[in-house]
């Protein structure tokens, strides 16, 4: 990654190498997220089919903006965010999403491990920021809230009167 001689006020560039490294895992993350969440929106099918189709879009919009945001903080920090997807699949530590054309249910339990594993990602970068930065914490903090909040709407399709996933 390439850095600037310069970052945020009150940080070191050190601390601001630091912080990049985490906000760039996360970039790709969501990048990655993004892009799955569409090819849902794009395949899914069978009942209940509009109501997830409208589900995943403004939850598409809002995953690129919180992109956006990272992105522009690791600018602040003095790095130059990468989004190319050759980056995003040479940093990949995960299998692509395996679900093309399918039913709502298939999909949605797919979705539900995406998503515990991008809030377990972001609720490990908070931790890793703790204490060096808390406006890149304040990022983290705001956006797992909302991912939280779209894991919540996809697991209430999956759960059954017993507050299971089924």
């Amino acid at each position: 990654m390439a850095y600037a001689k310069y970052t945020a006020p009150g940080l070191s560039l050190e601390e601001g190498k630091e912080l990049s490294e985490v906000l760039q895992a996360r970039l790709h993350d969501l990048n990655d997220l993004h892009l799955l969440l569409k090819h849902a929106h794009w395949n899914v099918i069978g009942p209940g089919f509009i109501a997830v189709h409208e589900m995943i879009d403004p939850q598409v919009d809002t995953v690129r903006e919180f992109v956006d945001t990272i992105a522009e903080r690791m600018a602040t920090l003095g790095a130059s965010p990468n989004g190319l997807a050759g980056a995003l699949v040479a940093a990949r530590s995960v299998e692509d999403y395996a679900v093309g054309r399918a039913r709502v249910t298939t999909h949605l339990k797919a979705l539900n491990e995406v998503y515990t594993r991008v809030i377990e990602a972001h609720r490990a970068a908070i931790e890793a920021v703790s204490g060096k930065d808390p406006v890149t914490e304040d990022i983290f903090i705001g956006q797992t809230a909302e991912l939280e909040k779209f894991q919540w709407f996809i697991r209430a399709f999956l759960e059954n009167g017993e507050g299971e996933i089924a």
